[in-house]
């Protein structure tokens, strides 16, 4: 069968970028050798040792996965919401034919034809369809979309390029003791997202420590699958949202675009950038994203008591907009510092969730005292206490 492998994936053209992926590359280096020999052997290895360095030793579940992340023009059609011409369609089932001969490809068949009487590294099977993948990410592409977008749930935008975090934070709801009613309007708000409906944007305030970062990418990880995705921003990146907003306006993913720990001083250029976006200026709009922002402080613009002083003729107006950008938010929750009952719940659920076996006396004189050198309880404290207990470092919790 490997035969017509080459010219086949030559061939590919809704499935192009497939061919600059570095296992199909080297796959197709090794089929364009037509001899054996040491050179045959050494470029099949590569092409096995490109697959082991993807992190599987699977060829069927790569190439399915391939074929789910391509960025190609079909997609992009259909995740717009627009007719794709039957040419391409045909292309693309065609396309993914070919992409199964690939995942269906076994070692047998090429180390046979190498003849090197050596025992060489082989790869393993399993079953798919990949013209049913195809089918199934085009008739849902709001829930599964394509390109990077596919394969991950969380990015970052380096310069102007977004990229993929590949280990996102696995916090789950489950983990996160206390704040039911503040994850709740976060979920529900989320959910509308997802829905279709209205969504705000969300300004998280309060102490640190208390779980506001956590309780975003803890949504993000209960619902990604539902189509639902995350993208980090920093706050000196905010000149770049409308440029952002271009791109993801574009998929048929929903987004939260995440900015952790926001604060501006004056004159900040980022400042005006948000600004706009939160006031939907007409070039920022995109009705599949949302900003979730979170800050230790109430108002987000560090005021010292000299700047209002100065020359400004309409200080007070300047004041009030410099003071306000918190209010631009459409939702506004509050973590506040929990109390000591909390505090202690939130030490207990750690130590079950993690097998930390604890007298419940011990554990809460020790969880206090080490509260107490902290001057504070929150729920980042007690993650602190309970690593620590599972170190060896924090004792006498039995």
């Amino acid at each position: 069968m490997h035969e017509n492998l080459l010219p086949e994936l030559d061939s590919l053209c809704v499935f192009r970028d497939v061919l600059s992926d570095p296992v199909v590359a080297a796959l197709r280096k090794l089929l364009t050798t037509r001899h054996g020999g040491s050179k045959a052997v050494g470029l099949y290895c590569a092409f096995v040792s490109r697959l082991y360095e993807s992190g599987t030793a699977n060829l069927s579940n790569y190439a399915a996965n391939l074929l789910r992340c391509c960025d190609n023009p079909l997609a992009r059609l259909i995740g717009e919401g627009k007719t794709a011409p039957e040419p391409m369609v045909k292309s693309a089932f065609r396309e993914a034919a070919i992409l199964q001969a690939l995942a269906d490809l076994t070692p047998n068949e090429l180390v046979d034809k190498l003849d090197s009487g050596l025992e060489l590294p082989g790869w393993e099977n399993s079953p798919t369809c990949l013209e049913n993948e195809l089918k199934a990410q085009l008739s849902d592409i709001r829930k599964h979309g394509y390109g990077i977008y596919a394969g991950f749930r969380a990015f970052y935008l380096d310069g102007e390029k977004i990229k993929p975090i590949k280990e996102p934070d696995p916090v789950r709801l489950s983990e996160l003791v206390g704040y039911m009613r503040e994850k709740e309007l976060i979920i529900g708000n989320t959910r509308a997202l997802l829905e279709g409906k209205p969504a705000a944007n969300i300004l998280l305030t309060g102490d640190a420590g208390t779980g506001k970062s956590s309780t975003v990418k803890a949504v993000v990880n209960e619902l990604w699958e539902d189509g639902l995705r995350i993208l980090e921003l920093k706050k000196e990146q905010l000149r770049s949202l409308p440029a952002v907003l271009g791109e993801l306006n574009r998929n048929p993913l929903k987004f939260i675009i995440f900015i952790d720990d926001l604060s501006f001083t004056q004159n900040d250029d980022n400042f005006s950038a948000l600004k706009a976006i939160l006031e939907g200026a007409v070039s920022a709009k995109a009705q599949n994203v949302v900003i979730y922002a979170t800050s230790n402080r109430r108002h987000l613009v560090r005021e010292k008591f000299s700047d209002r002083e100065g020359d400004d003729v309409h200080r007070a107006d300047t004041m009030q907009e410099i003071v306000s950008l918190s209010e631009r938010f459409g939702m506004h929750i509050t973590f506040s510092r929990p109390d000591k009952a909390t505090y202690l719940e939130i030490v207990r659920h750690l130590c079950d969730e993690s097998g930390v076996e604890y007298d419940p006396e011990k554990l809460s004189a020790a969880a206090e005292r080490y509260a107490l050198t902290r001057s504070s309880r929150s729920a980042r404290a007690a993650r602190q206490f309970v690593d620590s207990v599972l170190a060896g470092v924090e004792r006498g919790v039995r």
